[in-house]
């Protein structure tokens, strides 16, 4: 069994900082492909950045510059270093990973963490 935990949400005023980590734990051969999602309440889950078991990094243009996305593959853990926080970047955070076990290659999903920037 495979869980992700999402960390590091909570309440910042605009042009603050904040880092989330989703931690993935069980029995893990790789992590490969992260995503950082977000769902605003009324909206679509959107992507917000993504990065592969090389590094290499993508981004929503609305967080291109102010987000950065990162990764300890020993920890298996991925970072979201989100700076120049916006009231419009309120929103449940989510991570999805694609994991691989013994069974294959699996999408998980973390239960979600809050970020609420004010004005």
């Amino acid at each position: 069994q495979v869980h992700l935990v999402e960390s590091g949400g909570g309440l910042v005023q605009a042009g603050g900082s904040l880092r989330l980590s989703c931690a993935a734990s069980g029995i893990i051969i790789s992590v490969n492909g992260v995503g950082w999602y977000r769902q605003a309440p009324g909206k679509q889950r959107e992507l917000v950045a993504a990065i592969t078991i090389g590094r290499t990094t993508d981004y929503a243009d609305s967080v291109k510059g102010r987000f950065t996305i990162s990764r300890d593959n020993a920890k298996n853990t991925v970072y979201l270093q989100m700076n120049n926080l916006k009231p419009e970047d309120t929103a449940v955070y989510y991570c999805n990973a694609r994991v691989l076990t013994s069974r294959g290659q699996t999408d998980y999903w973390g239960q979600g963490t809050q970020v609420t920037v004010s004005s």
